[in-house]
């Protein structure tokens, strides 16, 4: 039996736009229950913030709630498995962070592989770090301190959140760059080593701004500079470390990840709804006193950075020989 050429043409025009009908219609019926947010940390954190964020956000625009679920342990690596090993429809959201690109290098037997079981959805916010230091410390300017640093080889210490931790990363890079011999006091967390650093126990430490900013404002703690290549709205007097040291950068990330096979017209509605989020001023202005630059894109942007970062860093953590507690 033969077709007429116009019935021919039309059946298979129709045959081509399924797929596409289909990807439409899964994306109006999302989301049809609420959602979660996995978060690798503690609540109250700035990783938990950011979470809740884009949380709200996605619950007022989208008529579902997508509830923050805090899977703490293992530097974020239980809630990133978590989300891994979840059907990828939508349902389950990792907030992503710079720990995620570390964790590739420093843990060699972990049940997933971040990069391959985690798809991008978008890039939130570029994080800073501040070097602080106790105000008994002899400088005032980070090329001060990295002369006091100089004369004292082994007798700086600096403290960190623990072994493997952006601000463990973050000032062996600096040593790298720099060839300063400063000394690694490792805590269980950002808020005990601010604490010791207070009492004057370290000397120095690359905080968080979301740990810092309030002692820094308070006197507590002096600003040396920061780890991004550019100033902070929120520390507008307070220099890049690349003003001293051409090329040093050290900035974190937060952001938002699927398992691996969610479809693309849900990440695509995802992305466009956080995207409008970045613009809003109130996560804007939160984002900011968090220590961040809201930053926004596509998926595969997120991606790019993703996979830079996993690189520098594993270089960084091998070169200084660091181990996971």
């Amino acid at each position: 039996m033969k077709f007429p050429r116009r019935a021919f043409v039309h059946l298979a025009a129709g045959a081509a736009a399924l797929p596409v009908q289909s990807g439409v219609a899964r994306a109006q019926a999302y989301p049809s229950r609420p959602a979660r947010i996995v978060v690798g940390f503690p609540a109250g954190g700035a990783t938990d913030i950011q979470g809740r964020l884009m949380g709200e956000w996605l619950t007022d625009r989208l008529g579902q709630q997508f509830i923050v679920e805090n899977k703490p342990g293992a530097s974020g690596n239980i809630g990133t498995d978590t989300v891994a090993k979840a059907a990828p429809d939508g349902y389950t959201l990792l907030q992503v962070v710079t720990p995620n690109a570390i964790n590739a290098a420093l843990y060699s037997h972990l049940p997933f592989d971040f990069m391959k079981d985690i798809a991008p959805v978008i890039y939130s916010a570029r994080l800073a770090y501040v070097v602080v230091v106790n105000p008994s410390v002899p400088a005032n300017t980070l090329p001060e301190f990295m002369a006091y640093a100089k004369a004292n080889p082994g007798k700086i210490n600096y403290g960190s959140a623990g072994q493997g931790t952006p601000q463990n990363i973050a000032c062996e890079l600096f040593k790298m760059m720099t060839g300063l011999n400063l000394v690694h006091v490792p805590y269980k967390g950002g808020a005990p080593a601010v604490v010791d650093l207070i009492a004057g126990h370290v000397q120095v430490i690359f905080a968080p701004i979301s740990e810092s900013i309030q002692q820094i404002k308070a006197g507590k703690l002096r600003a040396l500079a920061v780890t991004t290549t550019a100033r902070l709205e929120v520390l507008p007097d307070v220099p890049p470390i690349a003003d001293f040291v051409p090329g040093y950068e050290a900035s974190g990330f937060a952001g938002i990840g699927v398992p691996r096979g969610t479809p693309v017209e849900i990440i695509d509605l995802l992305n466009k709804q956080l995207n409008a989020a970045l613009v809003d001023p109130k996560v804007k202005s939160r984002i900011v006193d968090l220590g961040g630059t809201p930053v926004g894109g596509t998926p595969a942007e997120f991606g790019k950075i993703l996979a830079e970062a996993t690189e520098k860093w594993g270089k960084v953590i091998k070169a200084a020989g660091i181990r996971a507690e």
